[in-house]
């Protein structure tokens, strides 16, 4: 089991808040009745793109949120990497895999990679644009 760290590029300069923000989004990801407190960790106006939805705000991503956890009884985020665009850059590029257990019993594994626009709100990393590319082909076929 992942303990929420990634690796980064150690020639490269990246926010300690940064790396803590992700460490903390991920177990927050994988809390199922998070939700607000998963919406919060973006500004009021971000632009989530999950897969092929997108949503833009606080209550469009609270919405996607709450029904990115109605067919899942659990899962678990392993990110693995994480790639700043060049030292003290705010604009990144995430990949790992995510393990899923489905209500239905059924489990499967997925890659993904994600984009990631910071900014600081009210003194505090979030994110102002976040895009996941993940197989939803894989959930599909979970076994």
């Amino acid at each position: 089991m992942s303990n929420y760290t990634s690796t980064y590029p150690t020639d490269t300069k990246v926010d300690p808040g940064i790396k803590t923000f992700f460490e903390e989004f991920y177990k927050i990801s994988d809390t199922p009745n998070a939700h607000d407190l998963y919406a919060q960790q973006f500004t009021k106006d971000a632009v989530l793109v999950m897969a092929s939805k997108r949503c833009e705000g606080s209550d469009e991503i609270l919405t996607l949120r709450k029904g990115m956890w109605e067919k899942v009884a659990a899962r678990h985020h392993n990110p693995l990497k994480i790639f700043p665009f060049g030292s003290g850059s705010e604009e990144l590029m995430l990949h790992g895999t995510v393990d899923y257990e489905l209500k239905d019993g059924k489990k499967a594994k997925v890659d993904w990679a994600a984009k990631a626009d910071m900014a600081k709100e009210e003194g505090k990393w979030k994110m102002k644009f976040y895009q996941v590319y993940l197989d939803t082909a894989a959930m599909a076929n979970a076994k």
